[in-house]
């Protein structure tokens, strides 16, 4: 199936990490770091994490939100959601198919 928004190209793991991290709200880099790690089990050097929110802000799907603060947080863009939106539901198709075709049942052994 041809994605709709080419835009897209190669979707990286941390990308699609940052853009759920920020779903729920704005996080600074830190944070988002922790939530990650929290929800994935993901460990990212703040190297990658920081390389990921070049290419996202420089792509336009996510911003950085104005504040007196040090630390620099970021917010997800409506262009980000529908990206993500996007990479969810073929997410959701690749493990449907994977699980179809392996006959996997989650939660059995």
């Amino acid at each position: 199936m041809a994605r709709k928004n080419q835009e897209l190209g190669r979707f990286t793991d941390v990308a699609l990490l940052v853009l759920i991290s920020l779903a729920d709200g704005q996080k600074h880099g830190y944070r988002m770091i922790g939530d990650i790690e929290e929800f994935s089990g993901t460990s990212l050097e703040p190297g990658t994490l920081y390389g990921a929110l070049m290419r996202l802000e420089e792509r336009g799907w996510i911003e950085p939100v104005e504040t007196a603060e040090r630390r620099k947080p970021y917010r997800i863009t409506e262009g980000g959601r529908d990206a993500l939106r996007e990479q969810l539901a073929t997410l959701r198709r690749i493990e449907q198919t994977g699980v179809r075709r392996t006959g996997l049942v989650w939660g059995v052994s």
